[in-house]
Protein backbone atom coordinates (compact mmCIF):
# COMPACT_ATOMS: atom_id res chain seq x y z
CA UNK A 1 0.00 0.00 0.00
CA UNK A 2 1.34 3.33 -1.29
CA UNK A 3 1.94 6.18 1.60
CA UNK A 4 2.87 9.62 1.34
CA UNK A 5 4.27 12.24 3.81
CA UNK A 6 1.59 14.99 4.61
CA UNK A 7 2.80 18.24 7.01
CA UNK A 8 -0.04 19.17 8.95
CA UNK A 9 -0.63 22.51 10.67
CA UNK A 10 1.47 22.77 13.68
CA UNK A 11 4.83 21.76 11.67
CA UNK A 12 4.47 17.82 11.97
CA UNK A 13 4.14 15.37 9.70
CA UNK A 14 1.28 12.75 9.46
CA UNK A 15 0.89 9.58 7.17
CA UNK A 16 -1.46 10.03 3.87
CA UNK A 17 -2.83 6.82 2.09
CA UNK A 18 -3.42 8.47 -1.32
CA UNK A 19 -6.67 7.77 -3.16
CA UNK A 20 -8.51 8.00 0.22
CA UNK A 21 -9.31 10.62 2.86
CA UNK A 22 -7.54 8.30 5.63
CA UNK A 23 -4.67 10.42 7.96
CA UNK A 24 -2.75 8.62 10.51
CA UNK A 25 -3.06 12.08 12.53
CA UNK A 26 -5.22 14.94 12.71
CA UNK A 27 -4.54 17.08 9.49
CA UNK A 28 -4.55 20.44 12.43
CA UNK A 29 -1.57 18.70 14.04
CA UNK A 30 0.03 15.59 14.87
CA UNK A 31 2.08 16.29 17.01
CA UNK A 32 -0.22 18.57 19.45
CA UNK A 33 -3.48 15.76 18.69
CA UNK A 34 -0.90 12.94 19.82
CA UNK A 35 0.26 14.98 22.94
CA UNK A 36 -3.46 16.15 24.04
CA UNK A 37 -5.00 12.89 23.67
CA UNK A 38 -2.69 10.45 24.81
CA UNK A 39 -0.49 12.06 26.95
CA UNK A 40 -1.98 14.87 28.56
CA UNK A 41 -5.34 13.19 28.73
CA UNK A 42 -4.12 9.49 29.30
CA UNK A 43 -0.17 9.43 30.79
CA UNK A 44 -0.41 12.22 33.04
CA UNK A 45 -4.26 11.68 33.99
CA UNK A 46 -3.38 7.88 35.03
CA UNK A 47 -0.36 9.54 37.02
CA UNK A 48 -2.28 11.78 38.46
CA UNK A 49 -4.45 9.13 39.65
CA UNK A 50 -2.18 7.05 40.57
CA UNK A 51 0.94 8.53 42.44
CA UNK A 52 2.26 6.04 44.69
CA UNK A 53 2.78 3.96 41.30
CA UNK A 54 6.19 3.77 39.25
CA UNK A 55 5.82 0.92 36.54
CA UNK A 56 3.05 1.48 34.41
CA UNK A 57 2.24 -1.16 31.54
CA UNK A 58 0.52 0.52 28.21
CA UNK A 59 -1.03 -0.68 25.28
CA UNK A 60 -1.22 0.86 21.67
CA UNK A 61 -3.76 -0.02 19.20
CA UNK A 62 -2.08 1.07 16.03
CA UNK A 63 1.42 1.77 16.17
CA UNK A 64 1.43 3.42 13.31
CA UNK A 65 4.25 6.14 12.99
CA UNK A 66 5.35 5.38 16.17
CA UNK A 67 4.62 8.98 17.43
CA UNK A 68 2.85 8.03 20.49
CA UNK A 69 5.62 5.81 22.12
CA UNK A 70 8.14 8.47 21.05
CA UNK A 71 6.13 11.25 23.15
CA UNK A 72 5.80 8.46 26.24
CA UNK A 73 9.34 7.68 26.30
CA UNK A 74 9.75 11.65 26.37
CA UNK A 75 7.15 12.43 28.87
CA UNK A 76 8.27 9.43 31.14
CA UNK A 77 11.52 10.63 32.10
CA UNK A 78 9.47 13.92 34.11
CA UNK A 79 7.14 11.60 35.03
CA UNK A 80 9.87 9.47 36.97
CA UNK A 81 8.30 6.37 35.38
CA UNK A 82 9.26 2.83 34.04
CA UNK A 83 7.31 2.10 31.07
CA UNK A 84 5.98 -1.20 29.49
CA UNK A 85 5.01 -0.54 26.15
CA UNK A 86 3.23 -2.73 24.01
CA UNK A 87 1.50 -2.43 20.76
CA UNK A 88 0.19 -3.77 17.82
CA UNK A 89 0.27 -3.15 13.76
CA UNK A 90 -1.26 -4.91 10.84
CA UNK A 91 0.55 -2.41 8.16
CA UNK A 92 3.74 -1.65 9.08
CA UNK A 93 5.03 1.44 7.35
CA UNK A 94 8.36 1.10 5.24
CA UNK A 95 11.49 2.31 6.27
CA UNK A 96 11.82 5.43 3.65
CA UNK A 97 8.74 6.68 5.42
CA UNK A 98 9.81 6.24 8.84
CA UNK A 99 13.80 8.06 7.80
CA UNK A 100 11.57 11.08 6.82
CA UNK A 101 9.36 11.60 9.68
CA UNK A 102 10.23 14.52 11.59
CA UNK A 103 9.19 13.97 15.39
CA UNK A 104 12.52 13.88 16.69
CA UNK A 105 13.27 17.48 14.76
CA UNK A 106 10.39 18.68 16.66
CA UNK A 107 11.68 17.19 19.95
CA UNK A 108 14.84 19.50 19.94
CA UNK A 109 17.35 16.83 21.04
CA UNK A 110 19.83 15.20 18.31
CA UNK A 111 19.32 12.36 21.12
CA UNK A 112 15.64 11.50 19.63
CA UNK A 113 17.06 10.82 16.35
CA UNK A 114 18.90 8.06 17.70
CA UNK A 115 16.16 6.99 20.29
CA UNK A 116 13.00 6.55 17.20
CA UNK A 117 15.18 4.78 15.09
CA UNK A 118 15.04 2.17 18.07
CA UNK A 119 11.89 2.37 18.32
CA UNK A 120 11.06 1.79 14.43
CA UNK A 121 14.18 -1.04 13.80
CA UNK A 122 13.25 -2.79 17.40
CA UNK A 123 12.42 -7.04 16.15
CA UNK A 124 8.55 -7.48 16.29
CA UNK A 125 7.20 -10.02 18.70
CA UNK A 126 9.73 -9.64 21.35
CA UNK A 127 10.37 -7.09 23.58
CA UNK A 128 12.99 -4.99 23.25
CA UNK A 129 14.60 -2.62 25.86
CA UNK A 130 14.99 1.35 24.13
CA UNK A 131 16.34 2.43 27.76
CA UNK A 132 16.71 1.17 31.29
CA UNK A 133 13.14 2.31 32.03
CA UNK A 134 11.43 1.88 28.36
CA UNK A 135 10.93 -1.80 27.45
CA UNK A 136 9.05 -1.81 24.00
CA UNK A 137 6.90 -5.08 22.56
CA UNK A 138 5.84 -4.69 18.96
CA UNK A 139 3.20 -7.01 18.13
CA UNK A 140 2.74 -7.42 14.17
CA UNK A 141 -0.99 -8.89 13.91
CA UNK A 142 -4.51 -7.93 14.08
CA UNK A 143 -6.17 -7.25 17.04
CA UNK A 144 -9.07 -9.48 17.09
CA UNK A 145 -6.42 -12.19 17.70
CA UNK A 146 -4.42 -10.65 20.52
CA UNK A 147 -3.90 -12.23 23.47
CA UNK A 148 -2.11 -11.52 26.61
CA UNK A 149 -0.54 -12.75 29.88
CA UNK A 150 0.29 -9.15 30.51
CA UNK A 151 -2.74 -6.54 32.65
CA UNK A 152 -2.70 -2.98 31.16
CA UNK A 153 -3.09 -0.05 33.05
CA UNK A 154 -3.76 2.56 29.91
CA UNK A 155 -4.91 2.14 26.53
CA UNK A 156 -3.99 4.21 23.67
CA UNK A 157 -6.70 3.46 21.08
CA UNK A 158 -5.50 4.68 17.93
CA UNK A 159 -6.87 2.94 15.21
CA UNK A 160 -8.16 4.22 11.43
CA UNK A 161 -11.58 5.99 11.96
CA UNK A 162 -15.09 4.03 12.61
CA UNK A 163 -15.78 4.70 8.78
CA UNK A 164 -12.42 3.29 7.42
CA UNK A 165 -12.36 0.46 10.05
CA UNK A 166 -15.73 -0.51 11.82
CA UNK A 167 -14.98 -3.43 12.85
CA UNK A 168 -11.90 -2.04 15.50
CA UNK A 169 -15.02 0.00 16.86
CA UNK A 170 -17.37 -2.61 18.29
CA UNK A 171 -18.59 -3.70 21.75
CA UNK A 172 -16.75 -6.88 21.45
CA UNK A 173 -13.62 -5.34 21.07
CA UNK A 174 -13.96 -3.30 23.64
CA UNK A 175 -15.25 -6.00 25.92
CA UNK A 176 -11.87 -7.29 24.97
CA UNK A 177 -9.58 -4.86 25.85
CA UNK A 178 -11.33 -4.42 29.29
CA UNK A 179 -10.89 -7.94 30.21
CA UNK A 180 -6.99 -7.25 29.58
CA UNK A 181 -7.13 -3.97 31.59
CA UNK A 182 -6.25 -3.89 35.41
CA UNK A 183 -8.83 -2.08 37.94
CA UNK A 184 -8.54 1.61 37.25
CA UNK A 185 -7.10 1.54 33.96
CA UNK A 186 -7.52 4.56 31.63
CA UNK A 187 -8.53 4.05 27.64
CA UNK A 188 -8.17 7.31 25.49
CA UNK A 189 -9.18 7.58 22.42
CA UNK A 190 -9.98 10.51 19.48
CA UNK A 191 -12.92 9.22 18.13
CA UNK A 192 -16.50 10.77 20.07
CA UNK A 193 -19.04 9.01 18.28
CA UNK A 194 -22.06 7.98 20.01
CA UNK A 195 -21.53 4.72 19.12
CA UNK A 196 -18.39 4.56 20.54
CA UNK A 197 -19.31 6.24 23.28
CA UNK A 198 -22.23 3.85 23.87
CA UNK A 199 -19.82 0.47 23.20
CA UNK A 200 -17.52 1.06 25.60
CA UNK A 201 -20.42 1.74 28.17
CA UNK A 202 -21.73 -1.65 27.21
CA UNK A 203 -18.67 -3.02 27.48
CA UNK A 204 -18.23 -1.97 31.09
CA UNK A 205 -16.34 1.79 30.75
CA UNK A 206 -17.52 4.94 32.48
CA UNK A 207 -16.76 6.94 30.12
CA UNK A 208 -16.12 10.67 29.96
CA UNK A 209 -16.09 13.27 26.83
CA UNK A 210 -13.70 15.81 27.24
CA UNK A 211 -12.40 19.09 24.93
CA UNK A 212 -10.53 18.06 22.25
CA UNK A 213 -7.56 19.39 20.65
CA UNK A 214 -7.48 22.06 17.63
CA UNK A 215 -9.26 20.74 15.16
CA UNK A 216 -11.71 18.40 17.10
CA UNK A 217 -14.81 18.97 19.29
CA UNK A 218 -14.65 16.14 21.96
CA UNK A 219 -12.78 13.25 22.59
CA UNK A 220 -13.28 9.98 24.91
CA UNK A 221 -11.27 9.11 28.24
CA UNK A 222 -13.16 5.82 29.47
CA UNK A 223 -11.89 4.17 32.94
CA UNK A 224 -12.14 0.90 34.47
CA UNK A 225 -13.43 1.02 37.64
Amino acid sequence: MQRELFLTTDGSHTVHLPGTDIYYHSIHGALQESLHIYIQQGLKHWTDQHTDRKTIKIFEMGFGTGLNALLTLHAMNDLGLHVLYHAIETEVLPPDVVLRLNYPDLLGRDAWFSIFSQIHTAPWNVETEITAHFHLTKWQGSLHSFVSKEKFDLVYFDAFAPDAQPELWSEAVFHNLFELMNIGAVLTTYCSKGTVRRALQTAGFAVEKLAGPKGKREILRATKN
